[in-house]
């Protein structure tokens, strides 16, 4: 780790830093359990709290104001601390509590034969057709009777018993994509006319069965507790605290992540219209506009200078200065929610837009530092797949092809006390 203040005018030339590459031991099965748009890996959590612990901070509870699929809440618990999570997405926040919970495997077999015998029975008896019209979109007509005559039975099964309901709900979000026509592997919505689907049936087994070694082998310790909240993290109030916050905020110009959480959002019934999520989300063009006093840090303007520069539309430009503007709201939210003499580790990469290089961490950086953190370091760590496939094609898939949409292999690895 180095001082941030000498290079926070530019990050480039940060050497590369080791500890931040590679993981001690393989990572748990747990973690694999539904598919989730830019995870970070497990051994990050396991590396930020070994090197907090090296800085001598107490720990009691460890938090994540960017929670999504539960990576850090489960690395937590297995480590025995408790956890603070908040995510504006209820699909990430199911997938996160599902992962903070090691469940009686003997009841979990029971409730999976009752349920596939209640779905037979229910499709046998006939499925209402009245579905909303993104589900018939994305399906065939065959495969949302199967769905729905599964989803039914969980819900009459599992009933009141709320941990339980969540497993099953988790395994049957993650059974969408592949019983539907989305495009195998594509991180944005896009329809494969020539695709063969499988029976839900078939795939809810699978998917169970993945479910179930993993939570078998769940390493989760008894004494850590875990609170996940459905909440904005700019919404962040109350007495709450943490000693260490390890998160990892969305990029700029990151995907619409409530178009890539469409299909459960939808069956799940998490709202009317999964759009409505979108408002939400930091780094949307559909975010609300930004306040005409708001005004960004030096780094913020800047890269929104160079922006206009270049011509983009305005909403793009807008939907970046609200980027900036929400994220030095974050590190103002994440000041408060930290303990004195607690710790907030960052992990957050740059990109490029419009052959602008969009400089996201030093932005952070410049954030903390006005937000009142102090001691503040960054390191550089590589990111090995991207390292292979440095672009995104068309459809979001990573690719070597050098006409895609340019990324960068590395992120950088922020650390802010509050003393």
């Amino acid at each position: 780790m180095e001082s941030v203040y000498r290079y926070i005018s530019d990050f480039d030339c940060i050497k590369i830093d080791k500890y931040w590459n590679f993981a001690d031991e393989k990572e748990d099965k747990v973690h694999q359990i539904h598919s989730y748009p830019a995870k970070f890996p497990a051994f990050i959590t396991t590396k930020a709290i070994d090197y907090a612990e090296n800085k001598k901070i107490h720990i009691e509870t460890i938090g994540d104001i960017f929670c999504g699929c539960g990576t850090v809440a489960y690395e937590s618990l297995k480590q025995g601390y408790n956890f603070l999570g908040y995510d504006i997405n209820p699909v990430a926040a199911l997938i996160a509590r599902v992962k903070s919970n090691k469940l009686d495997s003997l009841i979990l077999k029971d409730y999976y034969e009752k349920i596939i015998k209640l779905s037979n029975e229910n499709l046998r008896s006939g499925i209402k057709e009245d579905f909303n019209s993104r589900i018939i979109y994305w399906f065939e007509t065959k495969r949302i009777k199967e769905l729905e005559a599964i989803l039914l039975a969980i819900n009459s099964v599992c009933n009141l018993e709320n941990e339980y309901k969540d497993f099953f709900l988790c395994a049957f979000s993650n059974i969408l994509k592949p019983t539907s026509r989305w495009l195998t592997k594509s991180i944005k919505p896009t329809i494969d006319s020539h695709k063969i689907t499988k029976s839900a049936f078939y795939n809810f087994e699978k998917q169970f069965n993945k479910m179930y070694i993993a939570n078998t082998e769940s390493n989760i310790q008894e004494k850590g507790n875990a609170d996940i909240r459905i909440t904005d993290s700019l919404e962040i109030e109350g007495s709450n605290k943490v000693d260490l916050l390890v998160t990892s905020p969305p990029y700029v110009t990151s995907y619409e992540y409530a178009d890539l959480h469409q299909l459960s959002l939808i069956w799940l019934r998490f709202g009317d219209d999964y759009r409505e999520f979108r408002k939400g989300t930091i780094g949307s063009i559909y975010k609300k506009s930004i306040d005409k006093e708001s005004n960004l840090n030096s780094i913020g303007n800047d890269i929104v200078e160079k922006l206009m520069k270049n011509g983009n539309s305005k909403s793009r430009i807008k939907a970046i200065k609200k980027y900036y503007s929400d994220m030095e709201k974050i590190t103002d939210k994440t000041y408060k929610l930290l303990n004195e003499n607690g710790m907030a580790i960052f992990v957050i990469g740059n990109t490029e837009y419009k052959n602008v290089k969009i400089r996201n961490a030093e932005h952070l950086a410049l954030a903390m530092i006005e937000s009142g953190f102090c001691e503040i370091e960054v390191t550089k760590r590589k990111i090995s797949n991207k390292i292979l496939t440095p672009y995104r094609d068309n459809q979001g898939k990573f690719s070597k092809d050098k006409n895609g949409r340019k990324i960068y292999s590395e992120e950088f690895i922020i650390v802010g006390r509050k003393l």
